[in-house]
C-alpha cells in the first residue's frame, strides 16, 4: 500500500512538472498581447488671454459682463472715461485745420511770386531790347548817350529785380514744402490721438467665456492693468501623464476618445499632439515618498470642442489606442 501511495506521488509530482513545461513552452511560444488601449486621467486645458487697457488710464465707466459669460468676437468687455481723450481728438482737428490754412496761404504767396516773377522777365526783355537800340543808334547821332547809359541803368535794376523775386520764389516755395510737412504732422498727431481714444474701450478678440474678472466698476486702471481673462474654448486640450513602458508605443497623431462624467454617454474625439521629451514626477497636490519617485510623461490631447461642452479645469479621461507591440 506503501508503495502504491509512493508510485501514485511520483506520478503526479511528474504530471505537475509536465503541465508546468508544457505551460512554460505555450507562453514562449504565445506570449501574453499587451494592451491595445491607453486609458488616461487629466484636465481640460484652453487658451487664456488676459486682457488689458493700452496707453491709457482712466475710470472704469463701464464692465458688462461677469465671469463665466459667454462673449462673441469684437464685444465691448470694458470702457473707461474717455472725455479726456475725446478733448485731445479735438484739439489735434484744430491743429490741423491751422496747418491746412497755412498750407493755402503758403500756396497763394508762391502763386503771387510766380506771378511778380513772370512780370519781372518781361520787364527785362524790355529794358534788354530798348539798351540794344539805344546803342546802335548812339553811334548814328540818333540818341544821346545820356539816354542810353539810363536804359543801361534800368536794364540792370531790371536783372537785379529779377533775382531778387526769383530768391523770394524760391523761399515761397520752401515755405509751401514746410507747410505740407506740418500738415502731415498734425493729421498724424490727430490719428494718434484718435487712436489713444479707441484704446479707451476694450473688446474681445475672439469668442470666448470669461473665465476671471479681475477688475470692478468705477475702478482707476492704467496700461497693463489686468481687467478680464478670457478663454478661447474652441481650442482646448486635455493634460495627462503616460508611465514609462507605455511611452514607446503612444505616437503623435495617435486618436483618443475622450470621456467625462459631466456628460456620460458623449464621446470627444482627440488626437496626440504633443508628448514630453523628458520625465517628471507624478503631479499630484498630496503625494507619499513613494509616488512622489514615480516618472511620468507629459502628453497633450487636441480635443474638438465646436460646441464647447468642455471647458478648462474639468476633470476627463482618455482612451488611446495604443501601436502593437512587435514580436520577440
Amino acid at each position: 500500500m506503501t508503495r502504491a501511495r509512493i508510485v501514485a506521488g511520483a506520478l503526479l509530482g511528474l504530471a505537475a512538472v509536465s503541465l508546468g513545461a508544457g505551460i512554460w513552452v505555450y507562453r514562449r511560444l504565445h506570449p501574453p498581447q499587451a494592451a491595445q488601449v491607453l486609458r488616461v486621467s487629466g484636465n481640460i486645458e484652453a487658451h487664456e488671454s488676459l486682457l488689458s487697457f493700452n496707453v491709457v488710464q482712466s475710470r472704469i465707466v463701464d464692465l458688462p459682463f461677469d465671469e463665466g459669460e459667454w462673449v462673441k468676437r469684437g464685444t465691448l468687455i470694458a470702457r473707461v472715461d474717455d472725455s479726456d481723450y475725446r478733448q485731445q481728438v479735438r484739439i489735434a482737428q484744430a491743429a490741423v485745420a491751422v496747418r491746412e490754412r497755412s498750407l493755402a496761404v503758403a500756396r497763394r504767396n508762391v502763386e503771387a511770386a510766380r506771378r511778380v516773377v513772370s512780370s519781372d522777365r518781361a520787364d527785362l526783355a524790355y529794358r534788354t531790347v530798348n539798351y540794344r537800340r539805344l546803342e546802335r543808334l548812339v553811334p548814328k547821332g540818333a540818341a544821346s548817350r545820356d539816354s542810353r547809359d539810363l536804359a543801361r541803368t534800368a536794364l540792370r535794376q531790371a536783372l537785379a529785380a529779377l533775382e531778387r523775386d526769383q530768391a523770394l520764389f524760391a523761399v515761397a516755395q520752401r515755405n509751401v514744402a514746410l507747410a505740407e510737412a506740418n500738415v502731415r504732422d498734425a493729421q498724424a498727431a490727430l490719428k494718434l490721438s484718435r487712436i489713444i481714444e479707441g484704446y479707451t474701450t476694450l473688446r474681445a478678440p475672439f469668442n470666448g467665456v470669461i473665465m476671471v474678472r479681475e477688475a470692478e466698476l468705477g475702478e482707476v486702471v492704467g496700461p497693463g492693468t489686468p481687467i478680464v481673462t478670457l478663454g478661447d474654448l474652441s481650442h482646448v486640450w486635455m493634460r495627462a501623464y503616460v508611465n514609462e513602458p507605455d511611452l514607446g508605443r503612444v505616437h503623435l497623431g495617435e486618436q483618443a476618445l475622450v470621456t467625462t462624467d459631466n456628460r456620460p454617454g458623449e464621446r470627444f474625439r482627440g488626437r496626440v499632439s504633443f508628448i514630453a521629451e523628458n520625465a517628471e514626477f507624478t503631479p499630484k497636490t498630496v503625494e507619499t515618498y513613494a509616488q512622489r519617485v514615480t516618472l511620468v510623461y507629459r502628453i497633450r490631447i487636441d480635443i474638438n470642442n465646436r460646441n464647447h461642452e468642455l471647458v478648462p479645469g474639468m476633470p476627463v479621461d482618455a482612451r488611446i489606442k495604443l501601436a502593437p507591440v512587435p514580436p520577440p
